[in-house]
């Protein structure tokens, strides 16, 4: 299956303990280069592809890198190093302010977690969406004003509503002028970063509805951000499971969720609440590992892992393939399901 989306080897570094535009000034300070200076790893050598019309999942805890690493492949910001291509073009090489006028900016589009912070205040329903057509599809007039309405239209937004500005909204017409926004240039891919995480139960799911349905007619791929298992394991056809700055198990959604082979995916599981609830839960211990210039060679969940070895401290392991999986342990193969007996 051709890929969509192919991500290959990348990372993204920041300053360590320093603020908005330190990076520049302390390359300039420092006479033995950007080399020598503390690095926090949001993400670190990350590898994936999305195939055409797929739906991937990507969890992991808070401050494990799911934001920076879609930011990133959005180009929203530089990645450090490595390629984000999409289709046979490759994105990394444009800083951020430069794809922001490239004509491929159209085809992948992002919906925050916030809508009503990620809109202009000042801009009313019909402004919000209408932008990125102005900017990057240069529609005008009419035109401009047809292509809004229809956008409106299907993320099921009254038209007497665009008028309204986003504090005159509720959170779920926000999410929809959100949604609209996104896919008012027709994308390829669509990246969803805790699209329903600021809503109520209630609206979740009529936005989670709204989202299948525009999956379908408009036949986008998504990689959808979330720390709800549930509507990952619902909605989405793969998942990766990220853990500091790297992806530690990544395969079909259903196979993980039942089977997770990799020991911080069995505690992520096991920490969602079930009803009838008989045995005992999978806890983590201890704290993440600093994400400030890490050793290399030992696995990130050395520490907090049930099953660490001294083996794990001096061998990072690598991402390698169970069948349709991807895990990154060195014990992985002993999790893989036994076969049964027949009796």
């Amino acid at each position: 299956m051709t890929a969509l989306l192919d991500i290959a080897d990348v990372s993204k570094w920041f300053p360590a303990g320093a603020g908005p535009g330190a990076w520049a000034r302390l390359k300039r300070r420092l006479s033995g280069g950007v080399e020598k200076l503390p690095k926090v790893y949001a993400v670190d050598d990350v590898s994936f592809a999305i195939a055409k019309g797929e739906t991937v999942g990507l969890v992991g805890e808070s401050g494990c890198g799911k934001s920076t690493l879609v930011r990133a492949l959005t180009r929203l910001i530089d990645v450090s190093q490595g390629s984000v291509k999409l289709g046979s073009r490759e994105l990394a090489l444009k800083p951020a302010r430069v794809f922001a006028r490239d004509r491929d900016r159209a085809r992948i589009q992002m919906v925050f977690q916030d809508a009503g912070e990620s809109v202009n205040p000042r801009f009313t329903a019909f402004a919000a969406i209408a932008d990125p057509l102005r900017r990057l599809r240069k529609l005008r007039g009419n035109a401009l004003k047809e292509r809004v309405e229809t956008v409106a239209g299907q993320c099921g937004l009254p038209l007497q509503l665009l008028s309204r500005f986003p504090h005159q909204l509720s959170g779920g017409q926000r999410a929809r002028v959100g949604i609209a926004r996104a896919i008012a240039v027709e994308p390829d891919l669509l990246v969803l970063d805790e699209p329903t995480a600021a809503l109520d139960v209630s609206v979740q799911v009529v936005v989670l509805q709204l989202l299948q349905r525009l999956k379908k007619e408009l036949g986008m791929s998504y990689l959808f951000v979330s720390h709800d298992l549930s509507v990952v394991r619902l909605l989405c056809d793969r998942v990766l499971v990220m853990y500091l700055g790297k992806i530690v198990e990544a395969g079909p959604a259903a196979k993980v969720f039942e089977h997770p082979l990799h020991p911080y995916t069995q505690a992520l599981v096991a920490a969602v609440p079930r009803l009838h609830e008989t045995a005992s839960r999978l806890r983590l211990t201890g704290e993440p590992r600093s994400p400030i210039d890490p050793d290399p060679n030992a696995c990130r969940f050395y520490g907090r892992c049930p099953h660490g070895v001294d083996a794990c401290k001096t061998t990072m392991p690598a991402l390698d393939a169970f069948g349709d999986r991807q895990v990154a342990c060195h014990f992985a193969e002993s999790f893989l399901p036994q076969p049964r007996i027949a009796s």
